[in-house]
């Protein structure tokens, strides 16, 4: 998946004093764009004096330290730089994997420190605590960084599992998902969500593994379950546009392995679920 990076390690704990040296990498953002050269990020010995000033700490990468700058104002790039989607860095298969995670986690941390400049209560400006990733206002107010819990579910029948496409968006197979609501725990949002998009009671609803997804503030958590009863699907249309029990050698796999969804079809195709 797309967080298994070893040998490399993602050291994500939050350092207020650590300064970039000329050597760290800036993860520069414009929307929902990095800037990149060659699947690589720039250096700070590349950005201007003006532009290191602006730096915030995210994380280190073994040895590598990584600081955020928001480039939406019409900020100058180093030559042979540019700005990509970052699903397209995802797509482009010129980064490496811990380039492409990297890029997705500091894009969750980019758009909280952008999403956040003022305060929702008082609507002052909000400041970046001398002690733990957190922003603050002087009214008292506290922000954490956003983590959205969301399931992964593979419903099986026997040696048949359901599989789905979305109606827009992403084009590949993948399987029943949706996020968790206010009061509900993650085997409620399972049975719930099975309901809701293919018309299925499920149970024995066991954890399987779960997976940063930082592209939208997520914390995706994979269960495999079992359908209850009756079988038909009743695909919710406004949503889906494909949802089918297929066997084992009738799964088609996405394009890279990424993907929590990914493994789980994997795993059930190759008859280890």
């Amino acid at each position: 998946m797309i967080q298994d990076i070893y040998p490399h390690k993602l050291d994500n704990h939050y350092y207020p004093d650590r300064k970039p040296s000329e050597g760290s990498f800036v993860m520069a953002f414009r929307h929902q764009e990095i800037l990149v050269k060659d699947g690589a990020f720039p250096r700070v010995s590349e950005i201007s004096e003006e532009l290191k000033s602006k730096l915030v700490y995210l994380f280190a990468l073994d040895e590598d330290f990584y600081f955020f700058l928001d480039a939406r104002e019409g900020t100058g790039i180093p030559d042979g730089y540019e700005f990509v989607n970052v699903k397209s860095f995802r797509r482009s298969g010129i980064a490496g994997k811990e380039n492409v995670f990297l890029a997705f986690t500091a894009l969750q941390l980019a758009n909280w420190y952008r999403g956040n400049r003022y305060c929702g209560i008082c609507g002052k400006e909000t400041y970046i605590d001398s002690k733990e990733r957190a922003l603050r206002c002087e009214c008292g107010n506290v922000l954490y960084p956003r983590v959205v819990p969301a399931v992964i579910v593979g419903i099986t029948n026997g040696d048949k599992i359901l599989v789905t496409k979305y109606r827009t968006g992403f084009a590949h197979f993948a399987l029943v998902a949706g996020f968790t609501e206010i009061g509900e725990t993650l085997e409620e949002t399972v049975a719930r969500e099975a309901m809701e998009e293919t018309g299925l009671k499920v149970k024995n609803i066991r954890y399987y593994k779960s997976q940063p997804w930082g592209i939208v503030d997520d914390i995706l958590v994979g269960f495999y379950c079992d359908v209850d009863g009756d079988d038909t699907i009743k695909m919710d249309e406004g949503e889906l546009k494909v949802a089918e029990w297929r066997s084992r050698e009738d799964i088609e796999l996405q394009p890279d392995e990424y993907s929590l969804t990914n493994e789980m079809m994997k795993m059930f195709k190759d008859g280890k679920i």
